[in-house]
């Protein structure tokens, strides 16, 4: 079903400039497009931000997942008439955000000092892999080297298979980072009228994120590792009898250690002096962890989930993204949205997951082609379309 009902505006009237490519800039720019900010991707003509291309194609799922809500132009600003386009929506714009390397937008005449001569009022955001300045400020930075750098990909690794694993969270978070940066910007321009730099690296928001590992450190002078936090919060994942798996998060409180209990029929269990109290559970985790998985695999996920669902224990099945979508509570939140697609006819993703005064966010956009609203650009910044207006003529392709 395609979904109308237009999502809160919050920051309605707010227009973005989003000259990011990859996940960071670009993230942060979905964010504030979630929101209602008129987000508009400048792109290079022919090719776009290099995460389109798939397989010959410009609208790979790398591309959609972070670009949704936005529109498309295409601009080579070494020409002198795109340059002076450029400038016209700077002058416009409330927000620009990059994510090129040190010293790379000076080279190409987008660096703040030139772009708030031309608009005082504009929030320019720079991101970078590790800061403007330093010994690490020329280096190439992507996900899994602000993770290590951080400290924080090493609470991830299995230290008995050692690989990286888990999506880019350091690419999404940097991007969730620098959004709230911005939004911070744009509330203290209410007061003074002018714009300001944000700034933000991969490395400081890794760092940032990784905050409980630090305060354990400064704190308590402790190194934490890729099972302290499991352990303290005593968290399993447990294949059950049909091969499914399921997750349980089990903390402190006896109630749910009791409610395990009489989910699996099994009391003896926490009569073990090994498992009979917390500290004593945390101590032999990976003991407690072998009794369970022999128990979960006594039946199928389906009867343990309904089990201890009565008992109020802290619990969910470990999905994979196909079954989410099935999930009657997912279901319930509206969770997936569609949106009508210039070229495949629909488009399905996941909405925003902050509500205003009960109400949800449903509608988006699809991710436009490549330079998909070049027509509607041509004479200026163009009034914020409908969200199920039919799209302009494109320049790009699927």
């Amino acid at each position: 079903m395609i979904l109308t009902t237009p999502a809160p505006q919050v920051l309605d009237g707010v227009r973005v400039l989003d000259l990011g490519s990859f996940i960071t800039a670009p993230y942060a720019a979905m964010l504030l497009a979630e929101m209602g900010a008129d987000v508009v991707k400048v792109e290079r003509p022919g090719a776009g931000d290099p995460f389109r291309a798939f397989n010959g194609g410009l609208y790979s799922s790398h591309f959609q997942a972070h670009n949704r809500n936005k529109r498309s132009i295409t601009l080579n600003t070494k020409e002198a008439a795109d340059l002076a386009r450029f400038d016209d929506l700077i002058r416009e714009a409330d927000v620009y955000i990059q994510n090129f390397r040190p010293g790379v937008a000076e080279h190409i005449g987008a660096g703040r000092e030139r772009l708030q001569k031309i608009n005082p009022r504009l929030i320019y955001c720079a991101i970078s892999g590790f800061g403007p300045t330093g010994p690490y400020a020329d280096r190439p930075s992507y996900d899994s080297v602000a993770q290590a750098v951080s400290g924080f990909l090493g609470l991830l690794i299995n230290p008995g298979n050692p690989r990286v694993v888990g999506p880019a969270l350091a690419d999404a978070l940097t991007g969730f980072y620098a959004a709230y940066g911005i939004l911070g910007a744009l509330h203290e321009r209410h007061a003074t009228g002018i714009g300001r730099q944000v700034e933000v690296s991969m490395m400081e928001a890794m760092t940032h994120f990784n905050l409980d590992a630090f305060t354990h450190l400064f704190s308590a002078d402790e190194v934490v590792g890729p099972y302290s936090r499991p352990s303290v919060s005593q968290s399993y994942v447990l294949e059950c009898a049909d091969g499914l798996w399921i997750a349980l998060h089990m903390s402190s409180p006896p109630k749910f250690w009791e409610g395990l209990a009489t989910a699996m029929e099994r009391h003896d269990i926490f009569e073990d002096p090994r498992f009979a109290t917390r500290q004593a559970r945390i101590d032999n985790q990976e003991a407690l962890m072998h009794v369970l998985a022999a128990i979960f695999k006594l039946q199928p996920r389906a009867v343990w989930c309904e089990r201890l669902a009565a008992l109020d224990v802290p619990h969910a099945p470990m999905y994979t993204s196909a079954e989410v979508p099935q999930d009657p509570q997912a279901q319930h939140l509206q969770l997936f949205v569609d949106a009508p697609h210039p070229v495949a006819g629909t488009f399905r993703t996941v909405r925003s997951p902050v509500s205003y005064d009960g109400e949800r966010s449903l509608a988006v956009t699809a991710p436009p082609l490549l330079g998909q609203h070049n027509a509607e650009f041509a004479a200026g910044w163009a009034a914020r379309p409908s969200y199920l207006q039919a799209p302009a003529a494109n320049e790009g392709k699927v």
